[in-house]
């Protein structure tokens, strides 16, 4: 169903390339218990922004804007399935003096720091309230931008992992990658959408009733700025790189052309082509269900932060998940998990859009009955096994076909595709729902309170109410449904076409100048 971003996770296995060269090394964390450390909170940092992000369209849903709003707001979660385009650059281009990562570290932090801090001073008033409209295109060019800068420091975190750790402990990078994104998302999403409802606070947390919650966005973009700013400042003065070691693991043997004339060869690949198409399009059918659902839930009546409080039994599950369907995804045909899971995950398209039907008659005043809950809580760790089957599978088929040669950049190429697969297609889906919602004005049947400033002529007007006659979001899950099947019956043929070719397909041949 889609609470959040829904972060289906940037993988790592650029990481993942360089630490299995050193499996066979002992771990042995002594001298890098700091080091991990950093890593960790360096990688909490970045989850901030995007648990944000997350939360402002839970924030927005209550203040009476239109799917299309939510639509466009919703590119702020396209910059790190593009960071692919800029990590050449961010990797090639830097002070040697200063150091190769803290280069681009330094100065980013401290502009997403004073974003923050910047932002905390204006967003309520972007926001919107009982007497101004949110202004949806100011909050989407700052937030993009705040994304844009935490996709810069995932690159160069991710690459100062591999020297600033012992070659032996290079696995533990990934470790704290999961975990501090993680931790991050759920303080930036979670942790924030309960301690912002006064209902939440009001019944767990205070004796004496209040109309606010404990925090507001403000505050916690301020105080969050601010820790960006001083974490920057001790890293700056206190940690320094170790330039003999990237001479020695070649890092600064680098060209910005060289990067990029790699990715244009892999991409001319016929195989590739075949895979491009298929990525892009194999996550139209569960567009309606993970990008609207949960936000139409909310519309429906269930409070944003019981909602919110939904992803914490996922975490435990999001860790063990992968472990048990990894067993099913080795050999040389890991695609047919995916292949198998999809029917099951379309099909939920159908059960989440009966569970918004149904929440309106269910829960009433805010209160949402304990059966429920659970019903809801059960449905989405059913709907996350689906989930994670196909990306493990996905995953699984992408190291397997990567050319070693070129395997970081190959396998992020692959990963930026898939990403941008499930982006485009929840921008899209946001974007028809009004379009495809019928409704008409109580007092003016020429009225079909298809635009916000329609609906507020019908109110404000002519004293009328927009009735909607049918949701669009029935309709896009039917069209959604449709489409997937049809789909799934050439994915299918192309999957068992492309899990019989031989390796040699998937290899990119270098010049010798490239090489």
């Amino acid at each position: 169903m889609g609470t959040r971003r829904k972060m289906e996770k940037d993988d790592k296995l650029e990481d993942g390339v360089h630490e299995s060269n050193h499996v066979h090394e002992r771990s042995d964390l002594r001298g890098d218990e700091t080091n991990i450390a950093i890593l960790l909170f360096l990688y909490l940092l970045q989850g901030i922004p995007l648990g944000l992000c997350g939360s402002i369209p839970m924030l927005l849903q209550n203040r009476n804007v239109s799917y299309r709003q939510q639509a466009e707001f919703s590119f702020v979660q396209w910059p790190f399935s593009l960071k692919l385009f800029w990590a050449p650059i961010v990797d090639s281009v830097f002070s040697q003096k200063f150091g190769r990562r803290k280069t681009w570290l330094i100065p980013t932090q401290y502009l997403m720091g004073f974003s923050m801090l910047l932002l905390s001073s204006h967003v309520d008033q972007w926001l919107g309230n009982e007497t101004s409209k949110p202004n949806i295109g100011m909050l989407t060019i700052i937030f993009f931008a705040l994304n844009v800068l935490a996709a810069t420091q995932d690159i160069v975190v991710d690459g100062w992992a591999l020297t600033m750790l012992k070659r032996c402990n290079v696995g533990y990078a990934s470790t704290c990658n999961s975990v501090g994104q993680t931790a991050g998302y759920f303080i930036g999403y979670v942790f924030f959408i309960a301690l912002e409802s006064a209902e939440f606070c009001n019944t767990y947390l205070r004796s004496t009733p209040s109309n606010k919650g404990i925090l507001t966005l403000p505050d916690v973009l301020y105080f969050w700025g601010w820790i960006f700013v001083i974490t920057t400042t001790l890293v700056a003065l206190f940690k320094h790189e170790d330039s003999e070691k990237m001479h020695k693991d070649g890092e600064l043997n680098t060209d910005v052309k060289h990067a990029y004339r790699l990715l244009w060869n892999i991409v001319k690949l016929p195989s590739i082509k075949i895979i491009i198409v298929f990525l892009l399009t194999a996550k139209i059918g569960f567009s309606a269900c993970d990008a609207v659902t949960g936000l139409k839930l909310v519309e429906a009546g269930i409070p944003k932060e019981k909602f919110a409080l939904m992803a914490v039994p996922m975490i435990p599950l999001q860790i063990l998940l992968p472990l048990a369907i990894s067993k099913y995804t080795v050999g040389p045909r890991p695609m047919d998990v995916y292949i198998r899971a999809m029917p099951y995950r379309l099909a939920f398209g159908l059960v989440a859009a009966f569970l918004v039907w149904l929440t309106p008659y269910v829960v009433t005043g805010g209160q949402v009955p304990a059966y429920y809950f659970i019903l809801l809580i059960s449905l989405y760790m059913i709907h996350q096994i689906f989930t994670s089957s196909m990306f493990v599978a996905s995953m699984a088929f992408f190291a397997k076909i990567s050319d070693p040669a070129v395997g970081g950049t190959y396998m992020t190429l692959l990963n930026t595709l898939s990403n941008l697969g499930g982006n485009w297609p929840a921008t899209a889906a946001l974007w028809f729902v009004d379009p495809l919602t019928f409704r008409q004005c109580s007092t003016d049947s020429s009225n079909d309170c298809s635009t916000i400033s329609e609906r507020e002529f019908c109110t404000n007007t002519h004293n009328g109410i927009c009735n909607m006659n049918f949701d669009g979001y029935y309709i896009e899950s039917i069209l959604c449904l449709i489409i997937g099947f049809a789909w799934l019956r050439w994915g299918r043929r192309k999957m068992d076409l492309l899990q019989t070719r031989p390796i040699s397909a998937w290899k990119v041949i270098l010049s010798k100048q490239n090489r």
